[in-house]
Protein backbone atom coordinates (compact mmCIF):
# COMPACT_ATOMS: atom_id res chain seq x y z
CA UNK A 1 0.00 0.00 0.00
CA UNK A 2 1.36 3.69 -0.95
CA UNK A 3 0.50 5.72 1.82
CA UNK A 4 2.15 9.25 2.84
CA UNK A 5 2.94 8.45 6.51
CA UNK A 6 2.17 11.21 9.09
CA UNK A 7 4.92 11.40 11.91
CA UNK A 8 3.87 14.29 13.63
CA UNK A 9 0.47 12.54 14.10
CA UNK A 10 -3.18 11.41 12.81
CA UNK A 11 -6.59 11.61 13.50
CA UNK A 12 -9.93 9.51 12.93
CA UNK A 13 -13.49 12.10 13.20
CA UNK A 14 -16.26 11.35 11.73
CA UNK A 15 -14.72 8.68 9.57
CA UNK A 16 -12.26 10.58 7.75
CA UNK A 17 -8.54 10.64 8.28
CA UNK A 18 -7.29 14.30 9.36
CA UNK A 19 -4.00 15.88 10.44
CA UNK A 20 -4.27 16.85 14.05
CA UNK A 21 -4.44 20.54 13.02
CA UNK A 22 -7.03 19.64 10.84
CA UNK A 23 -9.26 17.77 13.61
CA UNK A 24 -11.67 19.42 15.25
CA UNK A 25 -15.44 18.78 17.14
CA UNK A 26 -18.25 21.83 16.94
CA UNK A 27 -18.09 24.13 19.40
CA UNK A 28 -21.60 23.01 20.44
CA UNK A 29 -20.86 19.30 21.14
CA UNK A 30 -21.80 18.85 24.95
CA UNK A 31 -18.08 17.18 25.01
CA UNK A 32 -16.91 20.64 24.62
CA UNK A 33 -19.09 22.93 26.58
CA UNK A 34 -19.85 20.47 29.37
CA UNK A 35 -17.43 18.29 29.74
CA UNK A 36 -19.71 15.19 28.55
CA UNK A 37 -17.01 13.03 26.98
CA UNK A 38 -14.98 9.96 28.41
CA UNK A 39 -11.45 8.85 26.49
CA UNK A 40 -8.75 6.28 26.88
CA UNK A 41 -5.05 6.69 25.84
CA UNK A 42 -2.79 3.83 25.42
CA UNK A 43 1.04 3.85 24.62
CA UNK A 44 2.62 2.02 21.78
CA UNK A 45 6.38 1.10 22.76
CA UNK A 46 8.31 -0.60 19.95
CA UNK A 47 6.06 -1.04 17.56
CA UNK A 48 3.68 -2.66 20.03
CA UNK A 49 0.51 -1.66 22.43
CA UNK A 50 0.90 -2.03 26.11
CA UNK A 51 -2.02 -3.83 28.04
CA UNK A 52 -3.80 -2.71 25.09
CA UNK A 53 -6.91 -4.93 26.16
CA UNK A 54 -6.81 -3.27 29.76
CA UNK A 55 -7.44 0.30 28.11
CA UNK A 56 -10.35 -1.41 25.70
CA UNK A 57 -12.05 -2.52 28.76
CA UNK A 58 -12.01 0.60 30.60
CA UNK A 59 -12.51 3.08 28.00
CA UNK A 60 -15.81 0.84 26.87
CA UNK A 61 -16.73 0.40 30.52
CA UNK A 62 -16.93 3.97 30.78
CA UNK A 63 -19.06 4.73 27.63
CA UNK A 64 -21.36 1.66 29.45
CA UNK A 65 -21.44 3.88 32.69
CA UNK A 66 -21.87 6.94 30.75
CA UNK A 67 -24.50 5.40 28.52
CA UNK A 68 -23.13 6.30 25.41
CA UNK A 69 -22.38 3.90 22.09
CA UNK A 70 -19.41 4.20 19.80
CA UNK A 71 -21.04 2.67 17.26
CA UNK A 72 -18.11 -0.06 16.76
CA UNK A 73 -17.68 -3.19 18.48
CA UNK A 74 -14.10 -3.76 20.87
CA UNK A 75 -12.51 -5.87 17.41
CA UNK A 76 -13.01 -2.37 15.66
CA UNK A 77 -12.39 -0.12 17.96
CA UNK A 78 -8.85 -2.24 18.35
CA UNK A 79 -8.44 -1.99 14.59
CA UNK A 80 -8.80 1.62 14.36
CA UNK A 81 -5.98 2.49 17.17
CA UNK A 82 -3.82 -0.31 15.00
CA UNK A 83 -4.38 1.90 11.93
CA UNK A 84 -4.24 5.07 13.42
CA UNK A 85 -0.47 4.11 14.48
CA UNK A 86 0.05 2.48 11.04
CA UNK A 87 -0.87 5.99 9.18
CA UNK A 88 2.20 7.50 11.12
CA UNK A 89 4.73 4.96 11.57
CA UNK A 90 5.47 6.03 14.89
CA UNK A 91 7.28 3.03 16.86
CA UNK A 92 6.53 4.50 20.03
CA UNK A 93 3.49 6.75 20.23
CA UNK A 94 0.55 8.17 22.51
CA UNK A 95 -2.67 6.44 21.27
CA UNK A 96 -6.38 8.09 22.34
CA UNK A 97 -9.58 7.21 22.14
CA UNK A 98 -12.30 9.68 22.89
CA UNK A 99 -16.17 9.92 22.84
CA UNK A 100 -18.14 12.97 23.11
CA UNK A 101 -21.32 13.35 24.16
CA UNK A 102 -22.32 15.01 20.60
CA UNK A 103 -24.49 17.89 19.49
CA UNK A 104 -27.66 18.58 21.01
CA UNK A 105 -30.52 18.85 18.76
CA UNK A 106 -32.19 22.06 18.03
CA UNK A 107 -34.49 23.11 21.41
CA UNK A 108 -33.22 20.23 23.32
CA UNK A 109 -31.64 19.01 26.10
CA UNK A 110 -32.60 15.38 26.27
CA UNK A 111 -28.60 13.91 25.85
CA UNK A 112 -30.45 10.45 24.86
CA UNK A 113 -30.94 12.46 21.31
CA UNK A 114 -27.02 13.06 21.30
CA UNK A 115 -25.09 11.26 18.38
CA UNK A 116 -22.10 10.54 20.66
CA UNK A 117 -18.70 10.86 18.28
CA UNK A 118 -15.47 8.52 18.31
CA UNK A 119 -12.72 10.18 17.87
CA UNK A 120 -9.36 8.45 17.96
CA UNK A 121 -5.67 9.59 17.27
CA UNK A 122 -2.06 8.99 17.45
CA UNK A 123 0.71 11.31 17.92
CA UNK A 124 4.58 11.00 19.12
CA UNK A 125 5.27 9.51 22.69
CA UNK A 126 4.93 12.31 25.38
CA UNK A 127 7.09 11.95 28.66
CA UNK A 128 5.73 13.81 31.74
CA UNK A 129 8.54 15.93 32.42
CA UNK A 130 10.92 15.34 30.36
CA UNK A 131 14.47 13.50 30.36
CA UNK A 132 15.11 14.83 33.88
CA UNK A 133 11.99 14.31 35.32
CA UNK A 134 12.94 10.17 33.97
CA UNK A 135 16.66 10.67 35.76
CA UNK A 136 16.32 12.94 38.59
CA UNK A 137 12.92 12.83 39.65
CA UNK A 138 10.31 15.60 40.33
CA UNK A 139 9.19 17.87 42.50
CA UNK A 140 5.81 17.96 44.24
CA UNK A 141 3.01 20.08 46.32
CA UNK A 142 0.20 19.49 48.33
CA UNK A 143 -1.92 21.99 47.64
CA UNK A 144 -4.92 22.98 50.00
CA UNK A 145 -7.86 22.58 48.25
CA UNK A 146 -9.39 19.24 47.79
CA UNK A 147 -10.01 16.70 44.82
CA UNK A 148 -13.47 16.70 43.36
CA UNK A 149 -15.19 13.91 45.75
CA UNK A 150 -15.99 10.46 43.84
CA UNK A 151 -19.75 10.81 45.32
CA UNK A 152 -19.65 13.92 42.97
CA UNK A 153 -17.60 11.96 39.85
CA UNK A 154 -16.58 8.76 39.36
CA UNK A 155 -12.82 8.74 39.25
CA UNK A 156 -12.76 5.54 37.43
CA UNK A 157 -14.33 6.85 34.41
CA UNK A 158 -11.65 8.60 32.74
CA UNK A 159 -12.75 12.33 31.91
CA UNK A 160 -11.65 15.87 31.62
CA UNK A 161 -13.20 17.11 35.03
CA UNK A 162 -9.48 18.46 35.16
CA UNK A 163 -10.14 22.16 36.84
CA UNK A 164 -9.02 20.95 40.46
CA UNK A 165 -6.05 19.24 38.93
CA UNK A 166 -5.46 22.23 36.92
CA UNK A 167 -5.10 24.46 39.92
CA UNK A 168 -3.34 22.32 41.70
CA UNK A 169 -0.47 22.39 39.01
CA UNK A 170 -0.93 26.33 38.55
CA UNK A 171 -0.22 26.24 42.48
CA UNK A 172 2.89 23.74 41.89
CA UNK A 173 4.03 26.40 39.23
CA UNK A 174 3.65 29.65 42.10
CA UNK A 175 5.60 27.45 44.41
CA UNK A 176 8.30 26.41 42.60
CA UNK A 177 7.44 22.79 41.65
CA UNK A 178 6.68 20.41 38.79
CA UNK A 179 3.65 19.22 39.86
CA UNK A 180 0.55 18.99 42.98
CA UNK A 181 -0.87 16.28 44.47
CA UNK A 182 -3.99 16.44 45.60
CA UNK A 183 -5.84 15.08 48.82
CA UNK A 184 -9.34 14.09 48.86
CA UNK A 185 -12.17 15.46 51.18
CA UNK A 186 -11.56 13.20 53.98
CA UNK A 187 -8.02 14.03 54.01
CA UNK A 188 -6.34 10.94 52.06
CA UNK A 189 -4.58 11.06 48.91
CA UNK A 190 -5.86 10.72 45.64
CA UNK A 191 -4.18 11.80 42.72
CA UNK A 192 -2.47 14.42 40.45
CA UNK A 193 -3.13 16.02 37.07
CA UNK A 194 -2.70 12.58 34.95
CA UNK A 195 -1.16 10.27 37.33
CA UNK A 196 -1.46 7.95 40.10
CA UNK A 197 0.37 8.17 43.63
CA UNK A 198 2.15 5.29 45.30
CA UNK A 199 4.08 6.18 48.54
CA UNK A 200 7.10 3.67 50.25
CA UNK A 201 7.87 3.28 53.80
CA UNK A 202 10.27 0.63 54.12
CA UNK A 203 10.19 -2.07 51.88
CA UNK A 204 6.15 -1.53 51.71
CA UNK A 205 4.32 -0.18 48.32
CA UNK A 206 1.28 1.67 49.32
CA UNK A 207 -1.10 3.03 46.95
CA UNK A 208 -4.49 4.91 47.41
CA UNK A 209 -7.73 3.17 47.46
CA UNK A 210 -10.23 5.23 46.99
CA UNK A 211 -11.17 8.83 44.51
CA UNK A 212 -8.11 7.64 42.38
CA UNK A 213 -8.83 6.62 38.31
CA UNK A 214 -7.85 2.70 38.06
CA UNK A 215 -4.95 3.65 36.13
CA UNK A 216 -3.38 0.67 33.71
CA UNK A 217 0.45 1.99 34.72
CA UNK A 218 -1.05 1.38 38.49
CA UNK A 219 -2.44 -1.88 37.55
CA UNK A 220 0.73 -2.87 35.87
CA UNK A 221 2.61 -1.91 39.10
CA UNK A 222 0.42 -3.62 41.41
CA UNK A 223 0.61 -7.16 39.13
CA UNK A 224 4.76 -6.24 39.61
CA UNK A 225 4.68 -6.07 42.99
CA UNK A 226 2.45 -9.05 43.54
CA UNK A 227 4.60 -11.33 40.92
CA UNK A 228 7.98 -10.44 42.14
CA UNK A 229 7.49 -10.35 46.06
CA UNK A 230 7.40 -6.46 47.26
CA UNK A 231 5.11 -5.97 49.51
CA UNK A 232 2.24 -4.13 49.12
CA UNK A 233 -0.64 -2.36 50.21
CA UNK A 234 -3.88 -0.44 48.47
CA UNK A 235 -5.62 1.49 51.45
CA UNK A 236 -6.21 5.07 52.45
CA UNK A 237 -2.87 7.54 52.56
CA UNK A 238 -3.25 10.15 55.64
CA UNK A 239 -1.53 12.94 54.96
CA UNK A 240 0.40 12.86 57.72
CA UNK A 241 1.05 9.40 57.10
CA UNK A 242 2.43 10.20 53.19
CA UNK A 243 4.54 12.96 54.54
CA UNK A 244 6.74 10.67 56.05
CA UNK A 245 7.23 8.07 53.20
CA UNK A 246 10.41 7.07 52.45
CA UNK A 247 9.75 7.30 48.90
CA UNK A 248 7.40 8.49 46.56
CA UNK A 249 6.78 7.82 42.95
CA UNK A 250 3.98 8.31 40.08
CA UNK A 251 2.52 6.22 37.47
CA UNK A 252 1.13 6.97 34.13
CA UNK A 253 1.16 5.72 30.59
CA UNK A 254 2.57 8.62 29.08
CA UNK A 255 5.90 8.37 31.03
CA UNK A 256 5.95 5.35 32.96
CA UNK A 257 7.27 5.67 36.82
CA UNK A 258 8.33 9.12 37.53
CA UNK A 259 10.05 9.46 41.19
CA UNK A 260 9.26 12.72 43.55
CA UNK A 261 12.52 13.64 45.23
CA UNK A 262 10.49 16.82 46.86
CA UNK A 263 7.34 17.10 48.41
CA UNK A 264 6.78 20.74 49.92
CA UNK A 265 10.01 21.28 51.47
CA UNK A 266 10.83 18.23 52.27
CA UNK A 267 13.90 16.09 50.16
CA UNK A 268 13.05 12.44 49.99
CA UNK A 269 15.75 9.71 49.81
CA UNK A 270 18.73 12.76 49.50
CA UNK A 271 17.14 14.09 46.37
CA UNK A 272 17.77 10.90 44.35
CA UNK A 273 15.41 8.34 42.90
CA UNK A 274 15.03 5.48 46.03
CA UNK A 275 16.18 2.03 45.50
CA UNK A 276 12.18 0.80 45.55
CA UNK A 277 11.31 3.15 43.13
CA UNK A 278 14.05 2.43 41.09
CA UNK A 279 13.34 -1.58 41.03
CA UNK A 280 9.78 -0.89 40.44
CA UNK A 281 10.74 1.37 37.12
CA UNK A 282 13.01 -1.07 36.10
CA UNK A 283 10.69 -4.62 36.10
CA UNK A 284 7.93 -1.80 34.80
CA UNK A 285 10.57 -1.29 31.20
CA UNK A 286 11.16 -4.79 31.46
CA UNK A 287 7.44 -5.95 31.82
CA UNK A 288 7.75 -4.16 28.18
CA UNK A 289 9.38 -6.84 26.42
CA UNK A 290 6.44 -9.19 27.77
CA UNK A 291 4.60 -11.02 25.07
CA UNK A 292 1.50 -11.55 27.90
CA UNK A 293 1.24 -7.23 27.82
CA UNK A 294 1.86 -6.72 24.41
CA UNK A 295 -0.43 -6.10 21.16
CA UNK A 296 1.83 -5.91 17.99
CA UNK A 297 1.13 -3.25 14.89
CA UNK A 298 1.02 -4.56 11.86
CA UNK A 299 2.87 -1.39 9.98
CA UNK A 300 2.63 -1.05 6.15
CA UNK A 301 5.80 -2.22 4.38
CA UNK A 302 7.01 0.85 4.00
CA UNK A 303 7.07 1.96 7.70
CA UNK A 304 8.40 -1.40 9.00
CA UNK A 305 11.50 -1.03 6.75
Amino acid sequence: MTLKLAPGGVAWVDGEWKTLDEASISILDLGFTRSDVTYDVVHVWDGAFFRLGHHLDRFLRSTSILKMDIGKTREELAELLAECVRRTGLRRAYVAMVCTRGRPQAGSRDLRLCHNRLIAYALPFIWIGGDKAQKEGMSAIVPPFRRIPPESVDPTVKNYHWLDLERGQLEAYERGADTAILLGTDGNVTEGPGFNVFAVFGDRVVTPDRGVLEGITRSAVIDICRERGIPLEIGPIPEARFRGADEIFLSSTAGGILPVVRLDDRILFNGVPGPVTSRVRDLYWQRHADPRDLTPVEYFAEAAE
